[in-house]
């Protein structure tokens, strides 16, 4: 007997019994699955690649996430603001901040910064030129490593109005633009700005540029993209005293700047030199003694059809200008004066609203990536879609 249980103790050392009893084991396991419901377990299989229409609906909505977790991997999320369905994405690389937009959408154009080895080594400046339907790179114009990477906005980098030119705002701490020639493909120069920011365009070859003054730098190209003027303008504003915020919208021929203090400092750029408009304010007395302002990432959205500025408002005191709103009021831009307010579902930290004639208005909050979307006309909430990113910042609508 003894002999017998030492024949089997060796047996179970063997490794081919041992192999041969997992085989066993695995064996029985699957006869029970179909006991158990899981013996049909389908493939999953790899959805078709989706081709965009040519023409972009004006409800879909580019939502821009430089990534703060993981800086060197930006992105970029369309979505279709009627159904809440996700379309698409662009990987767009290191401190991504927004994508250009031309008016006929036959491409996509994106400011990116690259390092050689990921994180570090070789910096490469780029303006990727993307296909509109399938989102694929089809080319790129390496710039300046010296592109401006920082908490976003719309006017780091901006189209003429014929959108043949792409301005790229530098800061190295030394201010300059860079120019690209997108018909050609090509970088056209770089052009120093010295204590002027930001590319804001008022013509087919000409731009201004916010200095430190409260004066604007009108900058003027030829048809090759060559700077041939420069100019600076008499202050529009007392930057001591009502600093305007560097998140202007444009109305028309007409740039709106809104100061922290909530008052509005219109400038008409249709002309060679760009004439300021009236002041007024966003509040009236008993906001303003409510500690009403606005604030957030992209606190400013305009719909140029009905002349409607959008405002994203919270109430706080000073040094609050970042801090997210839950309520936007909407102002008449020709009769200067508040129509409506708009209750949020969630705060927001950006707002942007459509550019058609049934608008939505779209908010995004960078702590709690869910799109919220409305709208414009009613403030009626429609839908909210979760989960888009991890840190979104402004946003675009075609």
């Amino acid at each position: 007997m003894s002999g017998k249980i030492a024949f089997i103790l060796t047996l179970r050392d063997d490794p081919k019994v041992q192999l041969m009893l997992r085989k066993l084991i695995f064996l029985v396991w699957i006869s029970f699955l179909p006991v158990l419901g899981l013996a049909e377990v389908q493939s999953e299989s790899m959805p078709p690649s989706i081709v965009l229409p040519a023409e972009a609906n004006p409800h879909w909505v580019w939502v821009n996430d430089i990534v703060f977790h993981h800086m060197a991997d930006g992105k970029s999320y369309l979505l279709d603001g009627d159904t809440g369905k996700f379309l698409g994405m662009l990987s767009t690389g290191l401190g991504f901040i927004a994508l250009a937009l031309p008016s006929d959408y036959a491409q996509i154009y994106s400011p990116e910064t690259y390092f050689s080895r990921g994180t570090r080594g070789e910096r490469t400046d780029v303006i990727t030129f993307y296909d509109p339907r399938e989102l694929k790179p089809t080319g790129e114009v390496i710039i300046p490593p010296k592109r401006f990477a920082a908490m976003p906005t719309l006017n780091y980098s901006a189209l003429t109005d014929d959108d043949r030119f792409l301005m790229v705002y530098n800061f190295t701490p030394a201010q300059s633009i860079s120019i690209v020639d997108l018909k050609e493909r090509r970088f056209v120069g770089e052009t120093d700005t010295g204590g002027c920011a930001l590319v804001l365009p008022s013509g087919d070859r000409r731009f201004n540029m916010l200095c430190g003054d409260g004066s604007l730098l009108t900058v003027t190209l030829n048809d090759k993209g060559e700077v041939t003027n420069q100019q600076r303008n008499d202050p529009f504003f007392d930057p001591k005293t009502d600093w305007v915020t560097e998140k202007a919208v444009r109305w028309d021929d007409t740039w709106i700047f809104v100061s922290f203090n909530a008052n509005v400092y219109p400038v008409d750029v249709s002309g060679k030199q760009p004439k300021p408009g009236k002041p007024w304010s966003l509040l009236s007395a008993a906001e303003r003694k409510g500690s009403w302002r606005p604030g957030g990432i992209q606190h400013l959205a305009l719909h140029e059809q009905s002349g409607k500025l959008y405002s994203l408002m919270h109430q706080g005191g000073d040094d609050t200008h970042k801090d997210p709103g839950q309520d936007v009021w909407v102002y008449d831009l020709k009769a200067k004066k508040q129509v409506q307010k708009i209750k949020l579902e969630n705060l927001a930290t950006s707002i942007q609203v459509s550019k058609d004639n049934n608008p939505l208005l779209f908010s995004i909050f960078i702590a709690n990536p869910t799109l919220d979307i409305y709208s414009a006309g009613s403030g009626k909430h429609l839908r909210s879609v979760d989960e888009i990113g991890f840190t979104p910042t402004v946003l675009q609508t075609p």
